[in-house]
């Protein structure tokens, strides 16, 4: 299964405009909190990046072509809810096809559903998220495509935190997983613009190998 970065360039370029708009941000002594508790030297909310018309268009742009360039067999985009929504109907509409989200839990009132929008059995998806941390949203949401017929050629992201563990699990459900920058990258970018020092590295990336202990 791939699970890959998929322009060297372009990864730069793109974990440099997360960090100039703010979507990205590093703070190595007064640590970000997970919903999972654990402590992160780093926080990432790509919904900014909407905000920013060039730049979203970019990313939407960027996101198009890999899916040309790997899934070119494509006829329907699913986001994830909820960030995975709003980067997935951009692209849905730029590559003229249908759109559909998943929900992290059914609604609570009318048809109740988990997947908003007309899934036909045996559509071949690719399913948008805007970040990959352990995957574990992304696969659920997989698995309710699955299991509604859905046909999944893979999953594609703006960033990823590059977790070992995040890859196995998608290695693990089979899934083919494409992103545009990373965490690594985003380092060297963040050395390169003098927003974090060569002294502070090596923390940054032990936080990466090993999260849950980290701090």
């Amino acid at each position: 299964m791939d699970y890959k970065l998929l322009n060297n360039s372009a990864a730069a370029e793109i974990a440099g405009e997360l960090l100039k708009v703010g979507a990205v941000k590093l703070n190595l002594e007064h640590p970000f909190t997970w919903s999972s508790g654990w402590k992160s030297p780093i926080y990432c909310d790509n919904r900014i990046t909407l905000s920013y018309p060039a730049l979203r268009k970019r990313i939407m742009l960027l996101l198009c072509q890999a899916i040309k360039e790997n899934y070119p067999e494509v006829n329907a985009i699913a986001g994830v809810a909820t960030a995975g929504i709003p980067q997935g109907a951009l692209i849905a509409q730029e590559l003229d096809l249908p759109f559909l989200y998943v929900r992290s839990k059914p609604k609570g009132h009318g048809m109740e559903n988990l997947i908003e929008g007309r899934l036909v059995p045996g559509q071949k998806v690719v399913v948008v998220e805007d970040l990959i941390s352990t995957g574990g949203s992304s696969l659920k949401a997989i698995e309710s495509l699955k299991e509604n017929g859905a046909i999944i050629l893979g999953l594609i992201s703006i960033f990823n935190y590059g977790f070992d563990h995040a890859e196995k699990n998608c290695a693990d459900a089979h899934v083919n997983v494409c992103y545009l920058s990373d965490y690594p990258v985003l380092i060297e970018q963040a050395l390169a613009a003098g927003i974090v020092q060569e002294s502070e590295v090596k923390r940054l990336q032990d936080w990466r190998k090993d999260p849950a202990n980290w701090g």
